[in-house]
């Protein structure tokens, strides 16, 4: 675990904790990065949803500073590797897998984009393809959030690449 010099170090231990498992959420179950995905979700429609572009990116920017360090932190405390608790990083990432999809939210069937952008992330989440797996050697907090990150990008590509076929069938 590498010694982190940030302002998280202020922080007491079960405040660190509490934020970066999302409360219980992170010990319930034996899926607890589910649960997370699935706040992150709830996350996205109530903030994220309503924000232009600029206030997307720049919020989005803004709430994956505050994980990485939390998380990293989180992992410095419990004295474990990417603990499987800390599902703060699911949390963050959610949101940047329907960028760019608000309109077909707005005027489509909502439901199905979000459980397909759910299922999707979860599968690349879990079996981390294209390069995603390598992203979790990143030191720290750096590794538990950006490995969340490239699975919300390639849920997001996945997600687009699906619309325009679609469109281009004329099936919407």
């Amino acid at each position: 675990m590498r010694q982190q010099l940030t302002w998280t170090r202020l922080l007491p231990s079960p405040v660190v904790q509490n934020i970066a498992t999302l409360g219980p959420l992170g010990f319930l179950g034996k899926a607890p990065g589910t649960l997370g995905s699935i706040a992150g979700m709830l996350w996205f429609t109530t903030i994220f949803l309503h924000l232009s572009l600029v206030g997307f990116l720049i919020f989005l920017s803004f709430t994956v500073y505050l994980a990485t360090e939390i998380c990293g932190e989180a992992e410095n405390r419990m004295l474990k590797r990417d603990p499987p608790e800390i599902i703060l990083d699911e949390f963050v990432a959610m949101p940047l897998c329907y960028l760019g999809l608000q309109p077909y939210l707005y005027t489509g069937p909502a439901w199905i984009y979000m459980l397909a952008g759910f299922i999707l992330f979860r599968v690349f989440d879990i079996i981390k393809p294209l390069g995603i797996k390598k992203l979790q050697n990143l030191p720290g907090g750096l590794g538990i959030v950006s490995d969340d990150l490239g699975s919300a990008i390639a849920t997001s590509l996945t997600l687009h690449i699906g619309l325009w076929c679609l469109k281009g069938y004329g099936v919407i």
